[in-house]
């Protein structure tokens, strides 16, 4: 196969927008809620990554959380209204616990290749 044609043809997916996505289930706020409390993560494309990473490391997990979730729009005005919130971040850190944060800031990093072996190594027989 021409790798170099893959990666440029017209039906590929592409990779920029094609984004892996999964769904997490935070439990604790599944039992106040007596149902499922779903979030819907997406991957991040490198330059937003990169972004993040540069800013200071205890705020790193909010912000990745913040950029990587599709589902529930953690930006709503109606959220940081409800918990008092000047901004997102600050909503985010009164409705999550810090673990909870966390969990959920990695499981973005794992759809975005972190945290986990996306190569693996050929070797010549």
């Amino acid at each position: 196969m021409d790798i170099l044609r893959f990666l440029m043809d017209a039906d590929a997916p592409d990779v920029r927008r094609d984004l892996p996505r999964a769904r997490f289930e935070v439990k604790r706020l599944s039992v106040l809620a007596g149902e499922p409390v779903v979030f819907t993560l997406q991957a991040l494309p490198y330059g937003r990554v990169q972004d993040i990473r540069r800013m200071k490391e205890d705020a790193q997990a909010v912000h990745i959380l913040l950029a990587g979730c599709a589902e529930p729009d953690l930006r709503s005005s109606e959220l940081q209204q409800h918990y008092g919130a000047p901004t997102p971040l600050e909503a985010i850190q009164a409705l999550l616990l810090p673990g909870e944060i966390e969990d959920l800031s990695a499981e973005i990093e794992r759809l975005s290749g972190f945290r986990r072996r996306t190569v693996e190594e050929i070797k010549n027989d």
